[in-house]
């Protein structure tokens, strides 16, 4: 059963459960699981992590919860702010155009080292697992989930560990953004199209066009958040949600 987020923190009821269950490191626990809460949209953009409260809805100690806010806050994900606190990070325009621009060259680097070597399995699962985004394109949610397995698979058919650590870093950075891009009428629809670009080329062992439907996948993406935000005025995007 799932639990609803707690109204004063936001966080869910079930992360102290979670946390006894989990054979891992204390620390390790604690900081997937607000991790987690931040990617998933379950603690917002904007929103206070008070160390009292954490520490009483998660049962660990208050150093425990201060070293998993410093790393969160080397991960770019939570922002300290002087008098206020921990706050989960507001990314600045500035710094999503950055971000973006970032993730575009290093997925297209990815596709283009998939088309070179990724095995003939490999291939066929980053088929299916870009069958399944076409087919939740009408599921925010799902089609979310079907994406983040599309890109396990490409990164494994790259076989390069130092891009994926560094862009599965970055799409944490990035999760409200890729929300707000793809609630955008008609983006899942055209993201989907975009991938399966990327699936062909890379069946076709061809690096170069890869590499190319890769990067312009990602400035499509950007194109779409960037003209809806220019649209709104807004400033921030603490609003968004899957």
């Amino acid at each position: 059963m799932t639990s609803s987020p707690d109204p004063a923190t936001g966080v869910s009821d079930s992360l102290a459960s979670r946390v006894e269950r989990v054979a891992a490191p204390l620390r390790e626990q604690v900081l997937e699981l607000l991790r987690s809460e931040i990617i998933e949209l379950r603690l917002k953009p904007g929103q206070r992590l008070v160390e009292r409260e954490l520490i009483e809805r998660i049962g660990v100690s208050r150093t425990t919860i201060r070293e998993v806010l410093r790393q969160l806050a080397t991960e770019g994900l939570v922002t300290t702010i002087p008098q206020r606190g921990a706050i989960v990070t507001i990314p600045s325009p500035k710094q999503a155009r950055e971000l973006y621009e970032v993730r575009a060259l290093l997925e297209g680097a990815t596709a283009r080292e998939c088309a070179a070597n990724a095995t003939d399995e490999q291939i066929a699962v980053l088929r299916t697992c870009f069958g399944a985004v076409a087919a939740s394109t009408g599921d925010a949610h799902a089609f979310l989930k079907a994406k983040d397995a599309f890109y396990e698979a490409l990164y494994d058919g790259a076989g390069n560990g130092t891009i994926r650590s560094i862009l599965e870093g970055l799409q944490a950075r990035i999760a409200v953004m890729r929300a707000t891009s793809l609630s955008m009428p008609g983006r899942p629809d055209a993201s989907a199209r975009e991938l399966g670009e990327i699936v062909e080329a890379v069946a076709r062992r061809d690096g170069d066009a890869a590499e190319e439907t890769a990067r312009t996948h990602v400035r499509q993406a950007a194109a779409v958040l960037f003209s809806q935000l220019d649209a709104d005025g807004a400033p921030t995007m603490a609003a968004a949600a899957p």
